[in-house]
């Protein structure tokens, strides 16, 4: 029977996670240079509509439809066929509602990855890329793990996606970067965020986006949604404190971007434990996720010298690694029956079986995005050029600017070149014209 209180919270949770996209493109644009601010933004805005529809016609029957060998779903739900007005199998809400719901997840992940090569990339090669990596990446790892494929039979648990989600998302974003380079002038010259009360405002609507994410995963209007919730926010205060308090010792600065990228780091570890784990435990896998996710953005990054850009990897990949083997720490049948026990509450099998799913995982992303990236750039160039790059990818790409009037000015060395009253439109097309200048 249809429940219309878990229905009403299914839906609403769905358009949660749908407003995280847009705020990731936020979150995203904030901390890119001014150049690029649109296309970041675009990459996110794009995505929510390409997939809705990659989603509807082929990735839900993909992911859910009959299991096909432990590996894929067959395609007897292709273009939402025998879905109609059903009741969810097992479940109190209409498959629609589901579907909507799982829509929104299909949608932020590879919109995840963008952080990874972001200023870099063309806007035809991304567009491709993504589609193909909807298809032949997401949605077989979301059959594995939710749809009844291999890694849900060996007994893995993933409540809201840190295997399916961000550790995939995070391991393809780190693959890329490396394929396609550095940006140019990368350790040489400054690249500042160009607008953090913008990354600020992304960081909030995830924050608050992540709610339906996590606690809407419970699929219902019930205690398991409300443990979810204070899991999520326990653990993203947690991350935040980590994270500054790390920084204000290293650098002797607590900075705002710290705060925000913590909560974030907070929010992904607690991702695939925050419908198996207690509050408290929660706290530390918050806590511990914030450490870890700075260590990964201030030191190892740096050691390692790969350009990141928008640190996908630090925080999503190395975020949801965390998150998904503290499940198998800290989960308990206490807080969801049809979970299971993890090593601390007396049972190893789960452990096992995360890190067995997290190797896959890694190997899927790495593997799949290599091959990928191999045949989109035989297709289309996937790195923008010198001229084009150095001009910005708003102006090259979708002829635009995100803001009228922008100048120049306090730069001395561009103000003698250009003149006092050189814009970017100038800028970009001299650049374009003159690259070698």
């Amino acid at each position: 029977m249809i429940d219309t209180g878990d229905t009403a919270w299914v839906l609403i949770s769905a358009a949660l996670v749908f407003l995280m996209t847009p705020g990731l493109g936020f979150f995203y644009g904030g901390m890119v240079r001014s150049k690029n601010v649109l296309t970041t933004i675009m990459q996110s805005f794009f995505i929510v509509a390409m997939i809705s529809v990659e989603w509807l016609i082929l990735g839900y029957t993909m992911t859910f439809g009959a299991d096909v060998g432990g590996f894929i779903g067959s395609l007897e739900k292709f273009g939402l066929a025998n879905v109609g007005m059903n009741v969810l199998e097992n479940g109190t809400i209409p498959e629609l509602a589901f579907v909507a719901f799982q829509c929104m997840f299909a949608v932020i992940t590879p919109a995840l990855i963008t952080g990874a090569f972001a200023e870099r990339m063309k806007f035809r090669a991304f567009t491709l890329f993504i589609l193909l990596w909807a298809i032949f990446i997401y949605n077989p790892m979301a059959h594995w793990v939710w749809g009844g494929g291999f890694l849900a039979q060996l007994g893995a648990l993933d409540f809201a996606g840190g295997l399916v989600i961000h550790i995939l998302s995070g391991v393809s974003g780190l693959t890329l970067c490396i394929l396609l380079g550095k940006r140019r002038g990368y350790g040489k010259t400054a690249m500042l965020p160009h607008n953090l009360p913008m990354t600020v405002l992304g960081a909030a609507l995830l924050w608050f986006g992540w709610f339906g994410f996590n606690a809407g995963s419970a699929l219902g209007a019930n205690a398991l949604a409300a443990n979810a919730f204070i899991a999520s926010q326990g653990a993203a205060a947690a991350a935040t404190v980590s994270w500054v308090l790390l920084e204000w010792v290293r650098s002797g600065k607590p900075t705002v971007l710290g705060a925000a990228s913590g909560c974030i780091a907070g929010l992904v570890a607690i991702t695939p434990a925050a419908g198996f784990v207690a509050p408290m435990p929660a706290i530390f896998i918050g806590f511990v996720g914030g450490a870890v996710c700075y260590g990964a953005v201030a030191v190892l990054k740096e050691k390692m010298g790969y350009d990141d850009s928008l640190d996908a990897f630090g925080v999503h990949g190395l975020g949801g690694t965390w998150g998904s083997i503290a499940t198998g720490l800290f989960a308990t049948t206490s807080v969801n029956p049809a979970g299971a026990d993890g090593l601390f509450y007396g049972d190893a099998h789960l452990l096992m079986a995360q890190v067995i799913s997290t190797v896959v995982a890694y190997a899927l992303a790495i593997v799949g995005s290599f091959l990928l990236y191999k045949i989109v750039n035989a297709i289309t160039p996937m790195r923008a050029d010198e001229a084009e790059e150095t001009a910005g990818l708003d102006i090259v790409e979708h002829g635009e600017h995100g803001y009228t009037g922008e100048t120049f000015s306090a730069s001395p060395m561009l103000s003698s070149f250009l003149g006092e009253s050189a814009d970017a439109a100038s800028f970009s097309s001299t650049m374009l014209e003159n690259p070698g200048k």
